[in-house]
């Protein structure tokens, strides 16, 4: 049923009072400039702007509004950017088994070889500080997708393993694979983002030494907390999946026969103690907060399922994972990078617009969670995407209408169509000559597939630029129309990681491995330094 406007809402003062409160609340609004703590990075993967808008009228429809007026957690936060994010390639997707005053940013989502993106050349960019080539994670635009020898010599180190390097504790959450291409920009350096496991290698790359991502998970970065999916790529060759046993499809896949969860085991356990393997949701409960330095906890053999298919007495929530990220990872007196990502991507390129929506919703309860954990005093929230979908809504719907639900007047072809459309995708059907007309309440069933113009097995990224959204120190960084690698400068520098060490208030800090940024600070740290003078001076 439709939902009136209060009444409210048709007298002048409703909005004039609106309108002088955000005023005052700008007016009074001053930047952060002191070094941030902590950072944490929330990542919706594939969350373009029009799906933040449709999130955010579910998520006002599911607390029993008309939603139009809802506001995502995130959405308050101060600080407000676009990256240009276009450089075309498709995700390569595996479906879910049954599965106050703004300043506005653009950052620009390509890569260096494609117009529209993927999330590995992306995650390179937010992470790393440098686009790069698509499908290739960790390494500078030097390197050539597929071609193993082309990557060494050109390796870049995210902003996480330059974080702990320099003593602060990190972390990784997902609710994909964590080999997967946003967290493997974390800590991998390969020309493939497919290689998960060393059996999704080919024969020459393992000749000339190359090492598969779950490898270089375990080996490359001393991660405190990796939660997540992706067991099957740890374990040998048969190896019964613990949830799975009776079903071989799920069994380990790695043809070196090393146990890569019992190698990490022990190796975290004799260098830090403390260390702990976890495969349900009973397990990570069971973890408490302080007697673990190391958490490693695979929840599915490969992505973990979508929300609105999640067992939840079996599998964590993205929130719950979040939650038990940062109360390990802020014991440490020297701070947190956590990166935390949330799989939106794979509703949309199965063109089921209501798994994505609620992913969208699921990260945002995250990113809520997270803000009462920590303090604004010293945490650098950012919350961005790596790319968009062509997705889109529409079709003069009436106040209150479902987000899912049908336009009020029929097309020119006489059938009804809903507001929520794809531009391309498995959505796509033609019977008796045309179009089928949508219905409801079929269009508001979770495994839905709305409509698109184009058929394709798969629906693709878009090229339009990503929000991007901060609270906290130097939050005030994140400001007009950037390119997206600028992300992982902005919070280096915030945070006094390599190379923005030597800014006023960092003090000593620890020198990053030869594979930091290979660019000087010097350029960027004085035009930052001069864009912090004039904002306090304006303010």
């Amino acid at each position: 049923a439709l939902l009136s406007p209060p009444d409210a809402e048709k007298t002048l003062d409703y909005w004039n009072e609106g309108a002088r409160r955000k005023l005052e609340s700008a007016l009074a609004s001053q930047p952060v400039a002191q070094r941030a703590k902590n950072i944490i990075l929330f990542i919706g993967d594939g969350m373009g702007l029009s799906t933040m808008s449709a999130a955010r009228i579910y998520k006002g429809q599911l607390a029993g509004s008309s939603g139009e007026e809802s506001l995502l957690a995130m959405e308050t936060f101060p600080h407000v950017a676009l990256a240009k994010v276009s450089g075309a390639v498709l995700e390569d997707v595996h479906p879910t088994p049954a599965e106050p005053p703004t300043d506005p940013t653009c950052f620009q989502t390509y890569t260096i070889d494609r117009q529209v993106p993927d999330s590995a050349g992306t995650g390179t960019a937010y992470l790393c500080g440098v686009k790069a080539n698509a499908k290739t994670l960790g390494l500078s635009g030097a390197a050539d997708y597929g071609k193993c020898r082309t990557g060494f010599g050109n390796e870049v180190d995210s902003i996480l393993h330059r974080a702990r390097l320099m003593g602060k504790s990190v972390g990784i959450v997902t609710t994909t694979r964590v080999q997967h291409a946003s967290p493997g920009a974390a800590y991998a350096h390969s020309v493939s983002r497919s290689w998960y496991a060393d059996a999704n290698m080919p024969k020459e790359a393992l000749r000339d030494g190359c090492k598969d991502i779950s490898y270089q998970l375990v080996h490359n970065t001393d991660i405190n907390v990796i939660l997540g999916g992706g067991r099957m790529y740890m374990t040998p060759k048969r190896t019964p999946d613990p949830e799975y046993p009776e079903d071989p499809a799920q069994n380990g896949t790695r043809k070196d026969g090393v146990d890569l969860i019992a190698e990490w085991l022990h190796a975290k356990q004799v260098r830090a103690g403390g260390a702990r393997f976890v495969w349900d949701k009973k397990g990570l409960d069971a973890v408490e907060d302080d007697s673990v330095s190391h958490l490693m906890g695979l929840f599915e053999p490969k992505d973990m399922k979508y929300e609105l298919n999640r067992n939840t007495s079996t599998d964590p929530s993205i929130v719950e994972m979040t939650e038990k990220a940062i109360r390990i990872l802020r014991r440490n007196p020297n701070g947190f990078f956590l990166f935390v990502e949330d799989e939106i991507d794979h509703g949309h390129h199965s063109g089921r617009a209501k798994q994505a929506l609620m992913e969208t919703v699921m990260l945002d309860r995250a990113v809520a969670r997270a803000g009462e954990l920590t303090s604004l005093s010293d945490t650098l929230t950012v919350v961005t995407a790596d790319h968009s979908h062509v997705f889109t809504f529409g079709g003069n719907t009436l106040r209150g209408t479902s987000i899912f639900g049908l336009a009020p007047k029929k097309a020119k072809d006489k059938r009804a169509y809903t507001s929520i459309l794809y531009g391309n995708g498995p959505g796509y059907s033609i019977r008796d000559g045309g179009r089928p007309a949508a219905s409801l309440p079929a269009a508001e069933d979770k495994d839905y597939r709305q409509q698109a113009a184009v058929p394709l097995e798969t629906e693709t990224h878009s090229g339009e630029d990503v929000m991007v959204l901060a609270q906290g120190p130097m939050a005030h960084l994140f400001h007009g129309v950037q390119e997206q690698h600028y992300i992982a400068h902005a919070m280096a520098y915030a945070a006094c990681i390599e190379p923005y060490t030597t800014r006023p208030q960092c003090g000593t800090a620890r020198r990053a491995s030869s594979h930091s940024l290979q660019c000087s600070p010097k350029p960027l740290l004085t035009l930052l330094a001069f864009c912090v003078a004039v904002y306090v001076v304006g303010g």
